[in-house]
C-alpha cells in the first residue's frame, strides 16, 4: 500500500550507522581531520545532519567509531591471512607480517585515514585511548605468534616492538605509492629479518 512507512528494523539502523562510519572514513581520507565536519560527512553520506546526531553523540563519537571500525577491518584482514597460512607457527607469523604489504591494508586511502587518526590521537584523549588499544592488541597478537615459533625468545615483547617498527616503515612506503621497492621485496625482507632476529627453524 502506498503512503505507508517502511518498518524500522535493526538491520536498517545498522546499515545507516555503518554508512555514516564509511562516509566519515572517506572524509578523513580526503579532507584530513581539520576538514572533516558534520556537514562534510553528511554530504558524503547523502543524509541530513539530524541523522548523524540520531546515531552518534556528535562528530567526536562518530570519528571514534570510525577509528574502531577501521582497526577491526585491519585486524580481520590479518586474522584471515594467519588462518589461511595453515598450522606452521612460522608460516602464521610470516602471514601476519606480510599481509600488511598487500590489499586491503596497503592502500593510499587507508593511509590517509590513518594519518588523520594519528593527528587526532595526539590532541584528543578518546582517540588517543583507541589508538593505544588498537596498537596494543596488534602487538599482543604478534607476541603470541612469535612465542609459538621454534627458537623464539623467552620474552617476545621487544621482538614484537621491533617487528612493528619494520612493518610500519615498509607499509608507509608502499602505501604512499612511490616506494623504491616492490611488495614482494618487502615480504622477502621481513622474512629474512624474522629468520635472523628470531633464529627460527626454516625447515
Amino acid at each position: 500500500m502506498q503512503g505507508l512507512k517502511q518498518p524500522y528494523t535493526r538491520e536498517s539502523a545498522d546499515f545507516r550507522r555503518d554508512a555514516l562510519i564509511a562516509a566519515c572514513g572517506r572524509c578523513l581520507a580526503k579532507r584530513g581531520a581539520q576538514g572533516t565536519s558534520v556537514r562534510a560527512i553528511c554530504t558524503e553520506a547523502k543524509v541530513s545532519p539530524g541523522l548523524l546526531r540520531h546515531y552518534f553523540d556528535g562528530i567526536g563519537a562518530l570519528v571514534a567509531a570510525t577509528y574502531r571500525a577501521t582497526g577491526i577491518r585491519v585486524a580481520e584482514a590479518l586474522k584471515f591471512a594467519v588462518e589461511a597460512a595453515g598450522p606452521s607457527p612460522r608460516a602464521r607469523l610470516l602471514a601476519f607480517v606480510t599481509a600488511n604489504f598487500r590489499a586491503p591494508i596497503t592502500d593510499p586511502e587507508l593511509l590517509a585515514t590513518w594519518l588523520a587518526f594519528w593527528s587526532l590521537a595526539r590532541v584528543d584523549r578518546d582517540i588517543g585511548a583507541i589508538h593505544d588499544e588498537i596498537y596494543a592488541a596488534n602487538r599482543l597478537e604478534m607476541e603470541r605468534l612469535i612465542a609459538a615459533c621454534p627458537g623464539a625468545p623467552a620474552d617476545p615483547r621487544l621482538a614484537a616492538v621491533a617487528l612493528t617498527a619494520l612493518i610500519d616503515g615498509l607499509w608507509l612506503e608502499l602505501s604512499l605509492g612511490n616506494a623504491p621497492f616492490a611488495a614482494s621485496e618487502a615480504e622477502a625482507l621481513a622474512e629474512r629479518w624474522l629468520d635472523a632476529f628470531l633464529a627460527l627453524d626454516i625447515h
